[in-house]
């Protein structure tokens, strides 16, 4: 067994407004019901087929508004400069509102924000995202790359596939989806991330998530993983119980990043 990366999982005063932005964008598909945890009135926006991407996202109810930057934002992709400014126009109308997170003026993508105020970027065509799908990439802020990489290789069970002294990227070794990246940005965590990841026991013989597992085993599975990764150099956190019945445990990564760990999955991760 090991643990691969499922999905970016989302805070958010109303869940469904969020949802429905993100599938609209995307052209991701809204799955009422789903989510992180067995969260009630949690849904889940998932790439449809072909697209076939090993991520989705999560929307969760939360209170509260978002009090400082996101440490992990989307990069959407653009295969031509009319495109992005396609795709611009398409948030804003769904939307989208500038924000101004300190980036100059003469970037070659542009700087955006949800209906409650998380932030993604439009990317400029790049060579590496071509043909990728909507979703280029899932973007960590971390304070070191290099030191992160080998965690969160082990904990998504994707591959290191480019490392640079200001980010790190990795892929799924099925080479599908988008990119996750860990950016190099100053400042130290303050605040719990209203954004995070959640990774998901993956049977390393079948290919597939663990499913309805015997009785106490899915228990045992998760201990294991999670003993891996605080090996590896989680940390656990508390900040909520997880529904009855649902094998979830929240940790911290290395730079004190949130992440769950699913060991109940309803199919592939």
């Amino acid at each position: 067994m090991t643990t691969r990366l499922a999905h970016v999982v989302v805070d958010a005063q109303e869940p469904s407004l969020v949802a429905e932005f993100w599938a609209g964008l995307l052209g991701w598909e809204v799955v009422p019901g789903a989510g992180e945890g067995g969260v009630a009135g949690a849904v889940t926006v998932s790439a449809p087929e072909p697209e076939n991407s090993p991520l989705s996202l999560v929307l969760v109810p939360a209170p509260g508004h978002k009090e400082a930057k996101n440490r992990i934002h989307l990069d959407l992709a653009s295969a031509t400069v009319e495109q992005q400014r396609s795709i611009v126009d398409e948030a804003r109308a769904r939307g989208a509102s500038s924000v101004d997170i300190g980036q100059s003026d003469d970037l070659p993508w542009v700087v955006l924000a949800d209906p409650e105020g998380n932030e993604f970027c439009v990317l400029e065509p790049r060579a590496e995202y071509a043909g990728i799908g909507a979703l280029a990439a899932v973007v960590v802020d971390v304070t070191d790359p290099e030191v992160l990489a080998p965690f969160w290789s082990a904990a998504s069970g994707w591959d290191v596939v480019r490392q640079q002294e200001d980010f790190v990227s990795l892929r799924a070794p099925e080479q599908a989806g988008p990119w996750l990246e860990l950016l190099r940005v100053p400042g130290s965590k303050n605040t719990v991330n209203r954004w995070r990841l959640d990774v998901a026991v993956y049977d390393t013989v079948t290919g597939a998530g663990i499913d309805a597992p015997a009785e106490g085993e899915g228990d045992l599975v998760l201990a294991h993983e999670v003993r891996r990764l605080s090996e590896a150099g989680a940390v656990p956190v508390t900040l909520a119980a997880p529904a009855t019945g649902v094998r979830y445990r929240l940790l911290a990564d290395p730079d004190g990043n949130e992440f769950g760990v699913l060991a109940l999955s309803t199919g592939p991760v």
